[in-house]
């Protein structure tokens, strides 16, 4: 099969097209054949870096979410899983692959009324925006400052947001994404990388009540002065190179709440089924700004290093 390596760190050329044994599945667990794979942030940085969740060794294969169709059943798994169309985690390598093998318990059915490359597009950062969304206990009234507001989370949280009720404050990199949240129609939409844009932010929405923290870094310390007491702060990303270093202490003294939540494998398995649920409704609608064939997995790695990326980036495979 074909599938793309990673055989050493370094910059984006080290993800190299090529090919790969056809798995096939043992006892227990299933093979997708894979039709998109899903490419987030932390694998860039696991690519150049080896930083990261996943615990494996060079060589390997990289991706850790895709979607596709169940073709092959390993013994002792359910007949009717056959042909179901899904969406999975790897386990944290495999998914830049055509076929994939995981566990019978890891796929989520796609639900009936949403394609499958938007299902990808939803399944970690839906489940992630979901999660965040909740932990904030978004009310009507709320002013949320979303950070990374263009980018595969960022855009989810502004429309979970909005739907609440919140004023939403869409914070991004650059001119054309802040145009383009500015056609979404949102409350505010401003630069971060311009001087002055917390004095934007407080200009029109006074302080903050919740801030969604994509950047990380220095900056997250600016967001983190724009709340209220009894404000919220929630951590998601660090595109900018770093998470958010908050003290305690000052985050007590200012009488903010840093919210960090840790949700279980059963927990995280029903985010994902709500996100792909409210995908299917029409509540959630996610951004699929560039795709990429399999062998240009470089390329897209490339794009999104180079913050040239809005919302989602896929892989597709077939």
């Amino acid at each position: 099969m074909r599938a793309v390596w990673l055989r050493e760190f370094g910059g984006p050329e080290v993800l190299v097209p090529g090919t790969a044994p056809d798995p096939a599945p043992g006892p227990g667990q299933v093979l997708v054949d894979v039709a998109h794979a899903n490419i987030t942030f932390v694998e860039t940085m696991f690519r150049a870096t080896g930083f990261g969740p996943f615990d494996a060794e060079l060589p390997l294969i990289p991706g850790n979410g895709v979607g596709g169709t169940i073709t092959e059943l390993g013994p002792g798994v359910d007949p009717a899983l056959a042909g179901r169309v899904v969406v999975t985690a790897t386990g944290g390598t495999g998914g830049y692959a055509e076929r994939v093998v995981v566990d019978r318990s890891a796929p989520v059915p796609v639900p009936p009324g949403l394609a499958l490359d938007a299902a990808v597009a939803l399944m970690a950062d839906g489940r992630t925006a979901l999660m965040l969304a909740r932990a904030a206990g978004l009310r009507r009234g709320d002013r949320v400052l979303v950070e990374a507001a263009a980018g595969g989370v960022g855009s989810l949280l502004t429309q979970l947001a909005a739907a609440s009720g919140a004023t939403v404050v869409a914070a991004a990199g650059g001119p054309a994404k802040v145009a383009g949240l500015r056609a979404a129609g949102l409350d505010l939409a401003v630069d971060y990388r311009q001087p002055g844009w917390t004095g934007r932010v407080r200009d029109a929405v006074g302080a903050v009540d919740v801030v969604f923290d994509g950047v990380g870094g220095p900056l997250a310390r600016e967001a983190f002065d724009l709340l209220d007491p009894g404000g919220r702060m929630l951590s998601f990303g660090l595109a900018g190179g770093a998470w958010a270093d908050i003290p305690a202490e000052a985050a007590t003294a200012r009488g903010v709440t840093l919210l960090s939540p840790r949700p279980g494998p059963d927990e995280l398995r029903a985010l994902t089924e709500a996100a792909l649920a409210e995908g299917a409704a029409g509540r959630l609608r996610p951004q699929i700004g560039q795709r990429f064939p399999l062998d240009r997995a470089a390329d897209a790695h490339a794009a999104i290093e180079a913050r040239q990326t809005v919302g989602k980036t896929l892989l597709d495979v077939r």
